[in-house]
């Protein structure tokens, strides 16, 4: 075999790749961008907030594989985590939420890839979120914000949007669960309405 053909071969074989750390550097940046972007949500306390950062993960996580999308995850995270001075406390309870959301969804979609397979994914990440939300909450996230503030400041905040708030476990079952399976949703709906413009960029 000559030389300009293993070269050649050698071209082709690096492609995927390059191909694949390109796309992962470019949906970690927006998805960097787009935890900046977040929105007050009426119905929670004022230090919880919307944003679609989960959004590049599941794009990466159908378009390359699950591993993908932790990956974006990871990286949206340790970059804000470097530039924004933060007790790492949002984002290690980012991460960890996206991971739970990821990779049912990317695991489910390399099992059945087609539209039904995607939405099927998703919906089980969603729900996959939302319950295992509320161990994280309770045992890792919410014990680290109360060196910050108190868990009954906390509870307070809570009370104050429904007097019938009296627990921690309670505000998390009440609140927390449902919107983080709504939050996940959402970002789902959007995925859908995007993804079949962007796949020539994903998979070329």
């Amino acid at each position: 075999m000559s030389e300009k053909n293993l070269s050649s071969q050698s071209s082709r074989s690096m492609q995927p790749t390059t191909h694949k750390i390109t796309v992962t550097a470019m949906l970690s940046a927006v998805a960097f961008i787009l935890m900046y972007l977040e929105l007050p949500v009426l119905f929670m306390p004022s230090f919880i907030k919307f944003d679609f950062s989960d959004l590049p993960e599941l794009l990466a996580a159908f378009s390359l594989g699950p591993l993908y999308g932790v990956i974006v995850c990871f990286i949206k995270n340790a970059v804000h985590l470097a530039v924004s001075n933060s007790s790492m406390i949002g984002e290690l309870c980012n991460f960890l939420l996206g991971v739970c959301f990821i990779l049912p969804a990317g695991l489910f979609y390399q099992k059945m890839k087609s539209r039904t397979g995607a939405f099927l994914g998703s919906f089980i990440g969603a729900i996959a979120m939302a319950v295992l939300s509320l161990p994280i909450n309770y045992y890792i996230v919410y014990p680290a914000y109360s060196l910050f503030f108190s868990t009954d400041k906390i509870v307070a905040m809570y009370h104050d949007i429904l007097p019938s708030m009296h627990s921690l476990l309670q505000c998390l079952l009440v609140f927390n669960v449902p919107f983080t399976f709504l939050k996940g949703m959402l970002n789902v709906a959007v995925t859908f309405l995007i993804y079949k413009k962007l796949s020539p960029v994903l998979h070329r």
